[in-house]
């Protein structure tokens, strides 16, 4: 016990320390306890946070605040519209075409197994094909249950997406213009003396910054070249299925496992098991490769420096504690404790220097 007073006594013997703890426990308790509420908000955040690096770069060629604003702002909401009038509408498009060919593959895929115990009698009987049979049975009748009672609050969602494509945009001008003064507000509140968490600050911003547009040129990257690729090789839903493969990456090794399966089951209910399928097969491949040999090296050299165990972990906790946004900022946030964790005992040799 009186090894854990003497930690506790010398671990926040600093204000400083204390001042980043009591921040850190703060913005975790309001978004965790008011993150529903306050989505927008911090989905807009997030936006003005990521446009901050082309405001800069235009300043930085000698452009005025307000001009650089105006134009990022400008292509920022071209971007929107487009994804929302033209690449939205061929997702969903695609996605509808899908889910109506789902009885025609699950007929061809029962016909393929009603075959397997003829062909491999020691290995699988009728009997357990049939629990098998059953067994998916029960689980499309609870997913088409689940998705009539979703169907009663699409309503609400849909009002609540329209809001959210007006205050977002609103809110994410606002945050690039008047950056300097919401910053000084936010300031005004800290004490003087806080250089731990301005270090801190320092060390995560330069990171997460450009982690977080290194991960929207990996997912733009991705989503075309698989869209090209699989549309030259005549693959069905090609758009639907590389908007998959971009977004997969969002989530570090389980979405790039994920997304395997659509990819694998479009591909044997279009062509069966023949050379186009093993085509696709191997450009798939070749794009997962290329992503993580080229891509990731480029964008991503020495920008997280977080080891494979920790960043499952990561999405682990907080996907569990905030959901998507959870499983989206996990390799951010994680960078934040990575920051914090080498940081404090740095701060606690210093005050130990100081108090000799």
């Amino acid at each position: 016990m009186q090894a854990l007073r003497d930690w506790f006594t010398n671990a926040f013997s600093n204000p400083q320390v204390v001042l980043l703890s009591l921040l850190l426990l703060l913005g975790f308790a309001v978004i965790y306890m008011m993150g529903d509420i306050l989505a927008p908000v911090l989905a807009s955040v997030v936006i003005a946070y990521l446009l901050e690096g082309l405001v800069g770069m235009a300043e930085r060629n000698n452009l005025p605040r307000l001009p650089a604003v105006l134009i990022v702002f400008t292509a920022f909401v071209a971007l929107l519209l487009f994804i929302l009038l033209a690449l939205l509408p061929l997702v969903m498009q695609q996605s509808v075409e899908l889910i109506q060919q789902f009885p025609v593959m699950i007929s061809k895929g029962q016909d393929a197994l009603m075959r397997l115990p003829a062909n491999y009698p020691n290995f699988i009987s009728p009997e357990q094909l049939q629990e098998l049979f059953a067994q998916a049975r029960e689980n499309l009748i609870e997913l088409g249950q689940t998705l009539l009672s979703s169907s009663a609050s699409s309503v609400i969602g849909v009002l609540t997406a329209i809001i959210y494509l007006v205050l977002v945009p609103l809110m994410v001008f606002f945050f690039l213009k008047d950056k300097e003064a919401i910053v000084r507000w936010v300031t005004r509140f800290l004490p003087k003396e806080r250089s731990l968490v301005n270090g801190v600050w320092q060390d995560v911003d330069g990171q997460i910054g450009n982690y977080v547009r290194g991960k929207f040129w990996e997912v733009a990257i991705l989503l075309v070249v698989s869209f090209v690729t699989f549309s030259l090789m005549g693959l069905n839903y090609a758009l639907l299925l590389g908007v998959l493969i971009g977004l997969s990456v969002i989530v570090p090794y389980v979405g790039a496992t994920l997304v395997t399966i659509p990819v694998i089951v479009v591909g044997y209910f279009q062509w069966g098991w023949s050379e186009p399928f093993f085509y696709i097969m191997i450009a798939y491949g070749v794009i997962q490769s290329l992503d993580g040999v080229l891509l990731v090296p480029l964008l991503f050299s020495e920008v997280v420096n977080l080891h494979p165990v920790a960043i499952v972990i990561a999405i682990l906790v907080f996907g569990g504690l905030w959901g998507l946004w959870g499983v989206f900022f996990a390799i951010p946030l994680a960078t934040l404790v990575q920051a914090v964790l080498h940081a404090w005992p740095n701060m606690n040799e210093l005050v130990l220097m100081e108090n000799r």
